[in-house]
């Protein structure tokens, strides 16, 4: 059974910092790109940030880009996301996804197998 966990979410200040994790289990962790989407009440399941399976390839939407880092540890089956700078306008639930592929990312919810249950992240202003 593939399980992915997301926690570190919580109520936060803009400008603040927070860490998002996931732990992985289940599946070779090293075989999956993973992912990060947020969904806020009313909107779609929104693409953030992407990771290959070997950690070298990342992306990023462009509203994050230069604020969350990606990145994975395969020894503890784990990926993070690091908010940094965070806006109102992050709210939303943060979910992580695995992609069964070594070499390619993705942006697209579809391109995801399986999917954690979400951590809430709250930015005050």
């Amino acid at each position: 059974q593939v399980q992915l966990v997301e926690s570190g979410g919580g109520l936060v200040q803009s400008g603040a910092s927070l860490r998002l994790s996931c732990a992985a289990s289940g599946l070779t962790f090293s075989d999956y790109g993973l992912g990060w989407f947020r969904q806020a009440p009313g909107k779609a399941r929104e693409f953030v940030a992407a990771i290959s399976g070997t950690g070298r390839s990342t992306y990023y939407q462009y509203s994050v880009k230069g604020r969350f880092t990606i990145l994975r540890d395969n020894d503890k089956n784990t990926v993070l996301l690091e908010m940094n700078s965070v806006k109102p306008e992050d709210t939303a639930v943060y979910y992580c996804a695995a992609r069964r592929s070594i070499q390619t990312l993705s942006m697209e919810p579809a391109g995801y197998d399986y999917w954690g249950q979400g951590t809430q992240v709250t930015v005050s202003s």
